[in-house]
């Protein structure tokens, strides 16, 4: 296989794998998985003649395997679990140009959460990435019939609860960068002028790193917990570097202390003008595919 086929096939297999498991780092074993059984059907002298479908059925049918067994860990998660952040503001976006950027939101991903794997499957592998039903039904194991019914079943459910993100990328980071000049500042007022009433901070720490116990909703209590939680990160990594990011097709930041180690990366759901949603990860698990991870449970020992 030539780079330039590696570098072709690639992104649509990682989008599909991504969307399915919420993973970065299961996503590209996926991946490099039907890459390895692509080269060995065609050293066995097996006749491809799409080698995008053959290893998106590939990476699909792994990525179900995978989002099955892995209902049983999510039960016994530490705390909130949230997808693994994606930085989608590079050019070479390994998630691809096709699909809308909403389909890669925090909010998107966790609301698939809700379905089994095989509605999961059905619903993106048809709504997302186009695949007819006869396709769908060899990948998931069932009818055509009851391929047609997974994906209603599921496309109901998430159009009950997903949520349309603003259009202007202009506005949300201007938005953006106002919030996070306010979480820095400690301006608890500018913070709360920002937020929409039912806001929502989300933290996913997995038993690894400190984060909120669960959810806190509403304006003043989020605003409170961010101008803390600002606090305590410049303390906990004695100062703290912040890097603007598009993260899963939404502003964000990445904050690394002061040897360039992420310790951190918060994404924001911007929704009619307003924060919706604050997601703040340092599971150093879910971070490591981003680059060198700071050790925030040592750090936080030492100031003790």
């Amino acid at each position: 296989m030539t780079e330039q086929e590696f570098n072709s096939l690639r992104p649509s297999a990682f989008a599909i794998a991504y969307r399915m498991l919420g993973s970065a780092s299961e996503a590209e074993d996926m991946v490099q998985e039907g890459f390895l059984r692509l080269h060995r059907a065609r050293a066995a002298g097996e006749r491809i003649e799409s080698p995008r479908a053959y290893l998106s059925t590939v990476v699909s049918r792994l990525a179900l395997d995978q989002l099955r067994s892995a209902r049983a860990r999510r039960e016994t998660y530490v705390g909130e679990w949230l997808p693994e952040p994606l930085l989608t503001s590079a050019d070479d976006d390994p998630a691809g140009k096709a699909e809308t950027a909403d389909s890669l939101s925090l909010a998107f991903l966790v609301l698939l959460e809700s379905l089994s794997p095989e509605q999961r499957a059905a619903f993106l592998l048809h709504d997302v990435f186009d695949y007819r039903y006869p396709e769908i039904a060899e990948i998931v194991g069932t009818s055509e019939q009851n391929a047609r019914q997974l994906t209603t079943r599921a496309r109901r459910h998430v159009q009950q609860r997903r949520l349309r993100f603003d259009a202007s990328r202009h506005q949300r980071e201007q938005l953006a960068t106002r919030f996070f000049a306010a979480a820095e500042e400690g301006d608890l007022q500018g913070l709360q002028e920002l937020l929409a009433h039912d806001v929502v901070l989300h933290g996913d720490g997995g038993g690894k790193a400190p984060a909120i116990a669960q959810a806190l909703h509403g304006r003043s209590k989020v605003a409170r917990a961010l101008t803390r939680g600002f606090v305590r990160l410049k303390t906990l990594l004695g100062g703290f570097n912040a890097r603007r990011e598009e993260i899963n097709g939404q502003p964000g930041a990445l904050f690394f202390d002061r040897h360039g180690r992420l310790a951190s990366v918060i994404i924001l759901d911007i929704v009619d003008g307003q924060i919706q949603a604050v997601n703040s990860i340092v599971n150093p698990d879910k971070l490591r595919h981003l680059g060198p991870v700071a050790d925030v449970k040592s750090l936080l020992r030492s100031t003790r």
